[in-house]
């Protein structure tokens, strides 16, 4: 039946009264595209760089107001537990890179002062190069992707890839690369994200949406140099679970279960009322899981609870972990940590973006990571421990990650490359691929506007952290060092 519209009763008419009886026939439903759309996202895009130009991108103006480091430091240290404070320090002092992890909301203050297109994504929040890693999916295969979403939110995409480029460069200075090599980093950080985002525009949009991040993307941002390293990084993370962490940080009790030894500072048992206030919290995490988990859930017992301290921007957070055993007493250990407002957050209204609206904080973390991944933690969750938020989620999940700061000269402009690809199919889930790419086109323009930035802004960390360390000389701050 060549020239007739299925389902029609008379004979076609011209092609453009065909559409339109189309159009009249199918109405428009929200939460889809307009069929032929409204003109083209990619000439929109390109239509953008009239306005914020993209060499644009290479200006660092502080914001006035601005607080001096150890003040920033200290403001961030309110409402965690005191006690740990020190340690959190002490790992910011360790380098400029390390001090760059633990400032998200300092430097988020002073992109305020920089030009964005206004076009927003769901942001990482804190997409500096060591929260990229490895991690297991429900069939134990390896994932390269994001991994640390605590600051995730809403926001400018060029936060984001101007973070991971800064990152970059100071990673590359402390594993003593020259300025060149450092200022490469970034300037192919950007281009990786620049090209990946063409890519992704190019694909169908279920190819695009469903782009792996996998080891075939070593080979398509042409890392080869960072091969070996991977396969060494995997192979400790296929043995990173909840049964080794178990089987070193847990004994037997007489009754026949498990339960955590002190390992201080870092690890250590918890009051009884503590515990059961933890353990009561799941519960509530279980209304937050996909329904079809909860049947292997039922399957475990909770044994025991136990406190940890956490990575470097998260030092001083409420962190807990829980061990979980089966019927053949197999463990599985379960996270459960404080989830804070992002720290991006306050500063979001300064460049047109709305904070995110009042809500439960681990619900944002969680849902917030499945909007940038392609593959998540089967059981992430969120729940409330005596009345503070948390999110919920496996420990020791087949985790391993690169420090990037370790890394051979030769090789941080290959992991530039492939986390600034990650972060493009990553940020391509709630920003459309078609109308990034539009913006940041064909040529490097924009590559070396923001490894310009990323240069300036790793001179400005490398002062405040100078300033750290002279408060901690001073005895202004405390800081426990090696922890």
């Amino acid at each position: 039946m060549d020239g007739v519209v299925a389902g029609s009763t008379g004979s076609a008419g011209a092609p453009g009264q065909r559409g339109a009886e189309a159009d009249a026939r199918i109405p428009v439903v929200p939460g889809f595209a307009r069929r032929g759309g409204a003109g083209s996202p990619r000439t929109a895009g390109k239509a953008l760089r009239d306005r914020v130009p993209r060499s644009s991108h290479g200006s660092l103006v502080l914001p006035p107001g601005r607080p001096d480091a150890v003040r920033s430091v200290e403001e961030s240290n309110r409402g965690r537990v005191p006690g740990l404070a020190p340690i959190r320090v002490g790992r910011m002092a360790a380098s400029p890179f390390a001090f760059l992890r633990g400032s998200a909301g300092l430097m988020a203050h002073d992109l305020t002062g920089t030009p964005v297109t206004g076009v927003g994504a769901q942001l990482c929040g804190d997409a500096h190069a060591a929260n990229f890693g490895l991690y297991g999916d429900a069939r134990g295969n390896l994932v390269i992707d994001l991994n640390d979403f605590d600051e995730t939110v809403f926001g400018p995409w060029e936060w984001d890839l101007k973070r991971l480029a800064t990152s970059l460069v100071l990673a590359g200075r402390v594993a003593g690369a020259d300025e060149d090599t450092c200022r490469k980093a970034a300037f192919d950080t950007v281009g990786a994200y620049r090209r990946t985002m063409r890519l992704l525009a190019r694909l169908p949009a279920l190819d695009a949406w469903n782009a792996i991040a996998d080891e075939e993307l070593v080979s398509h941002t042409d890392a080869r140099d960072l091969v070996g390293t991977l396969e060494k990084v995997s192979e400790k993370a296929r043995r990173n679970t909840s049964a080794r962490f178990a089987a070193r940080s847990t004994e037997d009790c007489p009754d026949g279960g498990r339960r955590f030894v002190d390992a201080l500072p870092v690890l250590r048992r918890v009051p009884d009322a503590e515990a059961a206030a933890v353990a009561a919290g799941l519960g509530g995490y279980l209304a937050t899981v996909a329904e079809d988990r909860l049947p292997l859930l039922a399957r475990y017992a909770i044994h025991d609870v136990a406190f940890r301290v956490v990575g470097t921007g998260s030092v001083g957070t409420r962190s807990y972990v829980v061990l979980l055993l089966d019927h053949r007493g197999e463990p599985l250990v379960l996270q459960v940590k404080e989830a804070r407002p992002s720290a991006l957050a306050p500063h979001l209204p300064a460049v047109g973006f709305d904070a995110p609206p009042a809500g439960h904080e681990g619900r944002r973390v969680v849902l917030g990571q499945k909007r940038m991944q392609v593959v998540s933690d089967i059981l992430l969750g969120w729940t409330d421990v005596d009345g503070r938020p948390y999110q919920v989620r496996q420990f020791r999940n087949r985790k391993g990650s690169v420090d990037p700061a370790a890394l051979t000269v030769e090789q941080v402009d290959d992991y530039g490359r492939m986390t600034g690809a990650l972060l493009a199919r990553a940020h391509s889930h709630s920003a459309d691929p078609r109308l990034l790419a539009g913006y940041c086109g064909k040529n490097d323009e924009l590559d070396a506007a923001v490894a310009d930035f990323a240069v300036a802004y790793a001179d400005r960390t490398e002062a405040d952290h100078a300033e750290l360390e002279r408060a901690i000389k001073a005895g202004r701050v405390a800081a426990e060092r090696g922890i």
